[in-house]
């Protein structure tokens, strides 16, 4: 008979030490406006040195505003990168020093015009491992009061407000391909089904 391991596969998340390689040198490429593109060298543990190029982003957050009525607001712009318009929840990346709670709330009010009684972070999110660095902090927000908003000048984008099961058919017919809604949707569905919990503040 099998005898199977009573561990988890959870515990199997294990640092791995013998995985981490050292950093050598690091080179700045590109310097941008607030990205800029490294090129780095790196010591495996078994001695070997490999090279790296990738982005290095300095953070963001992404919130996910729920309406009384069970709805959630989101956003549609065009990006340019991608050339489509996407479908989103609010985000933005950080500012030097600044907490991600209140890089959440300035961008909620900025993009929607809402602001929001009660805050729950609920996890973060590395957006690109293969190039980036990029993370970007995953929070709920609700007790939603509308406003005007202030865009940045250039900044073109409409607010919407959704159902979720909207939000999640469009995932499954592959309109909604944004990798940071995704998450937040696999976040927004296990909340509402009372299997993973928040922890609301009022703020």
């Amino acid at each position: 008979m099998t005898q199977h391991s009573s561990k988890t596969e959870a515990q199997s998340f294990d640092p791995a030490t013998h995985l981490i390689e050292t950093p050598i040198k690091s080179e700045v490429v590109y310097q941008g406006n607030f990205l800029s593109l490294n090129r780095d060298v790196a010591r495996q543990a078994d001695g070997r040195e490999v090279s790296y190029e990738y982005v290095r982003h300095p953070g963001a957050v992404v919130v996910i505003p729920m309406l009384d009525d069970g709805r959630v607001i989101v956003e549609r712009q065009f990006r340019y990168a991608v050339g489509r318009v996407m479908t989103e929840f609010p985000a933005g990346k950080m500012n030097p020093e600044e907490e991600p709670l209140v890089c959440g709330r300035r961008e909620l009010w900025e993009e929607t015009g809402y602001t929001a009684t009660e805050w729950a972070k609920a996890g973060a999110l590395h957006l690109a491992i293969g190039y980036s660095n990029e993370i970007i902090h995953i929070y709920f927000a609700r007790g939603l009061q509308a406003g005007e908003r202030a865009l940045d000048a250039g900044e073109q984008l409409d607010v919407h407000a959704v159902a979720v099961d909207d939000l999640l058919r469009a995932s499954q017919e592959g309109e909604l391909t944004d990798a940071k809604t995704l998450t937040c949707l696999l976040w927004l569905q296990n909340v509402r089904q009372g299997v993973w919990k928040l922890d609301w503040q009022r703020c």
